[in-house]
């Protein structure tokens, strides 16, 4: 007999961080819509207004016969836990480490490293990374010919000498956190978590692709470049660029929108 799943529809706006949510879909082996919102003056469309007050992306709704009303979900670590939590254990139960010690079931720090790294990552991703690349984004923006000609030198000057200052120093201290994680990742590594790919490498995508783009122009790497002073963070990013499934989401999206992906 058939499985049967409920109506999964991802709102999908370019150029933002919904692209990890099809990505995870496809690793869950889940069939599910994409409805395309293009932004506007940089900006997601107000008709994303009338999916989640915030109009923001990405945003998931699911309907089935138990749900009068379709749920929705918003904010990516929370779309992703719960898809995880109630798909994962039978669509791909290597998403989502092994939560507990044998024998030290419900204890507390009875968790395994690996769960406990993915836990805490689900937050990572939208927290402390993201803010960072955040802030990284919007200084450049002050330096582009977004700013008004005339204004341009003076906002593009203050906003490198805030890039070298601030957000030079924290950005080399996430690449080396990353880097430590990498380098210690239980199971042989080659993920965060892990041996295997699991949503948080997922959730990290986005994120970590901004911030190489970012990054990689701002401060003084050891060895000339972001690359060189971080090859082991470089060629994990490589490796999830390379993902099966994160090349499906790439032409779901390119077959949806016209042949056009840009990740950031």
């Amino acid at each position: 007999m058939a499985t049967e799943f409920p109506e999964i529809k991802l709102h999908w706006l370019n150029e933002s961080r919904a692209q990890r949510i099809v990505w995870l879909l496809e690793e869950l082996k889940l069939p599910y819509t994409i409805e395309v919102y293009h932004r506007e003056n940089m900006l997601a469309p107000i008709s994303l207004q009338k999916v989640h007050p915030l109009g923001k992306s990405p945003v998931v709704t699911i309907s089935s016969a138990t749900t009068s009303e379709p749920l929705v979900l918003a904010e990516s670590g929370h779309i992703t836990q719960y898809l995880c939590d109630h798909f994962a254990p039978t669509q791909n139960p290597s998403l989502v480490p092994r939560k507990w010690q044998p024998g030290k079931e419900g204890q507390v720090a009875g968790e395994t490293e690996s769960y406990l790294r993915f836990a805490y990552l689900l937050h990572y991703a939208e927290g402390t990374l993201m803010m960072t690349v955040l802030v990284s984004l919007i200084l450049g923006i002050l330096g582009s010919p977004r700013v008004p000609f005339l204004v341009r030198p003076v906002s593009g000057f203050v906003a490198n000498k805030v890039q070298n200052a601030f957000v030079f120093p924290n950005a080399k201290r996430n690449f080396e956190f990353l880097d430590e994680l990498l380098r210690t990742a239980p199971d042989g590594g080659g993920y965060l978590c892990g041996g295997e790919l699991t949503a948080a490498d997922i959730l990290m995508s986005f994120p970590l692709i901004a911030a190489r783009r970012r990054f990689a122009h701002i401060g003084k790497w050891e060895g000339g470049s972001l690359e060189k002073a971080f090859p082991r963070v470089w060629a994990y990013l490589d490796k999830l660029e390379a993902e099966a499934g994160y090349l499906r989401a790439v032409e779901k999206i390119k077959e949806l929108d016209g042949g056009k992906f840009v990740a950031i």
